[in-house]
């Protein structure tokens, strides 16, 4: 039966009424390619910048720091340089490339690319500065004719100058505190900028750029970079996603409160079973049912997929999760996906611990169902402070396929807690390792608020888990 959380051994279980599920099975081996994916695409990254740096250095980059004029516009040339391709990589790292999907995961990626981002764009107002510094010989007073004679003289420079302003855009609503303040929707209308940013700079570094121009090899490195930019977003964000919406036609089966503010929708199509979704990954849907069906939400399946039908859970938070109770049966539904790494691509241990708050909860229900295990190799773990979600569900799970539930109920007595109200005394620590002594045998499945997450892998890397067995799924953006 599940149990509710005392800081105590779990009661010993009773014989499964089912054979166990898969026992025997060899583990998915797709965890060992992805740690090769993402070594190659590091090295990848590095070589790129290594490679501009070289031919940098072969036409004088460092001979020019020499002089103070020269000097300037050798940084400047440096750094843009630098931030040019950052600027591409930012594009493949959000261009729904599998590879990259698979290996990193849509959490992991999005923090580099915020990471490569920033990064660029600091890189990109060296370049400028410097660069109106160099041809303005180093005297200030000069800058304002020179930035004149840049723009209006220099081709694609004005192209290059509405650029900026566009990247501008995208970095102030991406800073912490403007999201705060941004709505989702309007926050990724605002991101989708950064692609005119980056279609509008090409103009200029293929009309002035000398390193673009000047060495033949660096012509081709520059052309495959564009175009690989452009095919990923062509292919992957619209070519895809087009084509499976025409090939499986999803509508809208059933909708589904499963608590007050939690609603559940059952999604069917044709061919299905050649959809290839794993449990425990998420969809980007677009309801086709009047205003708002053009922006796109992120939604996590809550139930393992059959083959014949597909089900997303999401509680009322933002404009699109909020419309989900008023969507009808029938309502046709564009998708792109599946994303996300919370599933059994990341896994690489018989035994498996799904630990999950809130409505966080609905990757690990699919997870709980999709995963291979036998009876007693599956732990979860659900905080909760008003009423559980998948209960019943939860307890089949428990009846057939020996699913261990505990359930983690109440508020959190401290901000950094993670497991909730314990008895007096029992550390965090503690009270997991009485659960799980072998936890560090385990693979870890999270999905929760962001700090709660942070909070229960600082738990877990305090007990020897290993950072490669934690798998996070978030639902901030």
């Amino acid at each position: 039966m599940t149990q509710t959380w005392a800081g105590a051994r779990p009661v010993t279980r009773a014989e499964p009424v089912t054979p166990p599920v898969g026992a025997g099975r060899p583990l998915d081996a797709d965890a060992r390619t992805d740690r090769t994916v993402r070594l190659l695409t590091g090295l990848a990254l590095w070589a790129g910048l290594l490679l501009v740096t070289y031919w940098w250095l072969v036409d004088g980059g460092v001979r020019d720091l020499a002089h103070w004029v020269t000097g300037l516009t050798s940084v400047g040339r440096i750094t843009g340089l630098w931030s040019a391709e950052l600027l591409l990589v930012q594009v493949l790292l959000m261009s729904r490339l599998p590879f990259l999907e698979h290996a990193w995961g849509r959490d992991r990626l999005a923090r580099i690319h915020r990471v490569v981002g920033f990064t660029s764009f600091d890189l990109m107002l060296a370049h400028v500065v410097t660069i109106v510094g160099g041809y303005a010989s180093a005297r200030w007073s000069l800058v304002p004719a020179t930035v004149w004679e840049l723009v209006t003289a220099y081709g694609g420079m004005l192209l290059a100058v509405a650029a900026l302003i566009c990247l501008i855009i995208v970095v102030a609503t991406s800073l912490r505190a403007a999201r705060r303040r941004l709505r989702y929707e309007s926050w990724h209308l605002l991101h989708l900028y950064a692609y005119l940013g980056v279609g509008l700079a090409l103009p200029h570094q293929l009309w002035t750029g000398q390193e673009f121009l000047d060495r033949p090899a660096a012509t081709v490195f520059w052309w495959s970079l564009w175009g690989a930019a452009a095919a990923s977003v062509l292919v992957w964000r619209v070519g895809l996603p087009l084509a499976r919406g025409l090939r499986h036609r999803l509508r809208v089966t059933a909708v589904v409160t499963e608590a007050p503010g939690v609603v559940s929708v059952h999604l069917s199509g044709r061919r299905l079973d050649r959809l290839p979704v794993r449990a425990g990954q998420f969809l980007t849907v677009r309801f086709l049912d009047g205003p708002g069906w053009s922006r796109g939400n992120p939604f996590s399946l809550s139930a393992a997929p059959d083959g014949r039908r597909l089900r997303v859970t999401a509680k009322a938070l933002g404009d699109g999760s909020s419309r989900l109770a008023a969507v009808r049966p029938g309502t046709r539904v564009l998708f792109e996906g599946p994303y996300g790494r919370l599933s059994s691509r990341a896994r690489s241990r018989r035994k498996v611990l799904l630990a999950g708050a809130g409505v966080g909860i609905t990757p690990l229900r699919a997870l709980a169902e999709g995963l291979d295990y036998a009876p007693g190799e599956a732990t979860l773990l659900y905080r909760f402070t008003e009423q559980p979600l998948f209960d019943d569900e939860f307890r089949f799970l428990e009846q057939h396929r020996g699913l261990r539930v505990f359930h983690l109920p109440g508020r959190r007595p401290r901000p950094d807690s993670v497991l909730g109200p314990l008895r007096s005394g029992i550390t965090e620590e503690t009270a997991l390792r009485r659960v799980l002594p072998d936890l560090a045998e385990h693979d870890v499945f999270l999905c929760g608020p962001d700090s709660w997450t942070a909070g229960f892998v600082r738990l877990l890397r305090s007990l020897g888990v290993p950072a490669d067995q934690i798998h996070t799924e978030s639902f901030g953006w």
